[in-house]
C-alpha cells in the first residue's frame, strides 16, 4: 500500500474477487459512488488462463486496489479455502503490484443467491452468475465498512 494510505483512504476504481478452485467471480466498483457491480466470472482452473484474464481486466479498468474475499467459518476461524485465498491474494500482489485488501466473505454467496432470486434468476440458472454476484457482495462490504479490511 502506498505510503500514508490505509484501506479507508483508497479512492478510484476497485476490482473484487470471489476466489474458487473452479471459478473466480469478479466485480468492479468505484469509491466515489461506493457501489459495486458484478463484472464477470473466470471459469477456468488453469492459473495461466486465470491470470491472463485478470491482467486484461486490470489493463481495462486500471484499479487503485484489488479486494479479495477471505472465507472463514461462521465463528471466524479459518476455512479450508482460507489459505488458498491468501495465496491467490499474494499472487495478485506479486504479479500486479497493487494494494490488496482482504475482506471477510462470510454469507456473500447466500446474499448473492438472494440478489439473483430477487431479479428472477433461480436454481441452476444462478450458477454462471453466482460468483460475480458474490464478488459484488464482497466489494460492497468493503465500501460499507472499509476499516474492516485487512491488507495482504
Amino acid at each position: 500500500m502506498p505510503d500514508g494510505m490505509t484501506p479507508t483512504t483508497l479512492s478510484g476504481t476497485l476490482l473484487a474477487f470471489d476466489f474458487g478452485t473452479r471459478r473466480i467471480g469478479i466485480a468492479v466498483g468505484n469509491s466515489v459512488t461506493a457501489t459495486a457491480q458484478p463484472l464477470t466470472t473466470i471459469a477456468d482452473e488453469k492459473n495461466d488462463t486465470r491470470f491472463a484474464a485478470i491482467a486484461a481486466l486490470i489493463g481495462e479498468w486500471q484499479p487503485a486496489a484489488l479486494v479479495v474475499g477471505l472465507p472463514c467459518n461462521d465463528d471466524g476461524t479459518p476455512h479450508q479455502l482460507t489459505a488458498l485465498c491468501r495465496r491467490f491474494a499474494n499472487r495478485l500482489k506479486g504479479r500486479f503490484d497493487l494494494p490488496i485488501l482482504l475482506v471477510d466473505e462470510r454469507y456473500t454467496s447466500a446474499a448473492a443467491s438472494m440478489a439473483l432470486g430477487e431479479i428472477g434468476i433461480r436454481g441452476r440458472k444462478q450458477k454462471p452468475l453466482i460468483d460475480q454476484y458474490a464478488a459484488q457482495q464482497i466489494l460492497q462490504a468493503y465500501f460499507d465498512e472499509p476499516s474492516a479490511a485487512k491488507t495482504a
